[in-house]
């Protein structure tokens, strides 16, 4: 799995661009990090990336995924998963709950029950399917979202500031976590970080916008 991006800019209607066009090959396995001042525009180009660009903005470009060019399709084609600075577990749903939400409708009955089993005992969460998320801590809950969004089978991640909220210790331990299972599935991320130590630890390129 790769990601490329071609000439890639980003622009508010009737603006100049947000930041000059962006070329960036990302292989499998590979973590790339954008880094620049706030307000430049990174976390706007993973929306532009992952299809969730905001109600005037448009991106210009091309956005190669594994050969297959994505900028015109909806985000749910991509097959680009997205980490944020906070969890997002749907309060609602229990963590098993959650985690099967990633998986494809077609995943059903004990398969889906394996997959999720499997997956929380990869995050170290064994056991923790009917827990409310709320109950997790901010690690468990960073291992939680992380798994699923890998279950929705990825072809590339995009990571916006996912460790910004956590403590030195443990963000240094999610760090590896996540770059590893990464690293692991041969899935090409992209990470926006103002942190130049999570850059060190993704160990790929570092681009600045």
């Amino acid at each position: 799995m790769s990601l490329e991006l071609k000439a890639v800019a980003v622009c508010h209607t009737g603006r100049k661009p947000l930041f000059p066009a962006l070329s960036l090959a990302v292989p499998p396995g590979e973590v790339a990090t954008l880094m620049g001042p706030s307000g430049i525009g990174k976390s706007t180009l993973l929306d532009a990336i992952g299809g969730h660009l905001t109600h005037g903005f448009h991106a210009t470009g091309e956005v190669m995924l594994n050969g297959r060019e994505v900028l015109g399709q909806p985000a749910e084609r991509r097959r680009i998963g997205v980490l944020f600075q906070d969890a997002m577990l749907f309060p609602h749903l229990s963590v098993g709950d959650n985690l099967a939400f990633g998986l494809a409708r077609s995943v059903r009955g004990p398969a889906r029950r394996k997959a999720v089993e499997e997956a929380l005992a990869q995050a170290g969460l064994e056991g923790f399917a009917a827990r409310d998320p709320a109950t997790l801590s901010g690690g468990q809950r960073a291992r939680a979202a992380l798994m699923r969004a890998l279950l929705a089978a990825p072809e590339a991640l995009l990571l916006d500031e996912p460790f910004s909220r956590l403590d030195a210790d443990l963000r240094e331990e999610i760090r590896g976590f996540v770059f590893d299972h990464l690293r692991l599935r041969g899935i090409p991320g992209l990470l926006v970080t103002h942190d130049a130590s999570d850059a060190a630890a993704a160990g790929g390129q570092i681009v600045q916008l």
